[in-house]
C-alpha cells in the first residue's frame, strides 16, 4: 500500500456541524474502501490566495492515509461530486515525505507534552 495525503477546502458558508459531517463522510469512505487513515488535521478557516467560486475563505482539512492505487480514483470522484468541496489536491508521498511527516508529528507531540 502507498501513502497519500489529501488536502481539501470546504466552502465557508457551512455550519461547524456541516463541516464535521463532510469530513466524516470522506473519512468513512476511505475506511470503507480499505484505506488506513494515518493522520488527520483540521486547519480551520483560512483566507484563500485568490477567490474561488466568489469565496475568499474556506475550511481546510488534511488526511494522510495508506491505500491501494485504485482507491484514489474513486475517492477523488466522491470529492468532485460533493458541491461543498471547492478545491482538493491528492499527493502520493515518497519515503522522504513520509519520514518528514512522522518526524514533524513527533516533534509537535513532544512540544504539547512539554507545555503541560
Amino acid at each position: 500500500m502507498n501513502r497519500y495525503e489529501t488536502v481539501f477546502i470546504i466552502t465557508p458558508v457551512l455550519s461547524d456541524a456541516q463541516v464535521k459531517e463532510t469530513v466524516e463522510k470522506f473519512r468513512k469512505f476511505l475506511t470503507d474502501s480499505g484505506a488506513n487513515v494515518v493522520h488527520e488535521e483540521d486547519w480551520g478557516l483560512k483566507k484563500l490566495a485568490y477567490p474561488i467560486q466568489h469565496k475568499s475563505t474556506g475550511f481546510y482539512n488534511m488526511f494522510e492515509f495508506e491505500a491501494e492505487g485504485d482507491v484514489i480514483g474513486k475517492f477523488e470522484i466522491q470529492i468532485r461530486r460533493d458541491e461543498r468541496i471547492i478545491r482538493f489536491l491528492t499527493m502520493k508521498m515518497d519515503k522522504y515525505a513520509v519520514k518528514y511527516s512522522e518526524k514533524k508529528r513527533k516533534l509537535k507531540n513532544q512540544d504539547k507534552k512539554e507545555d503541560k
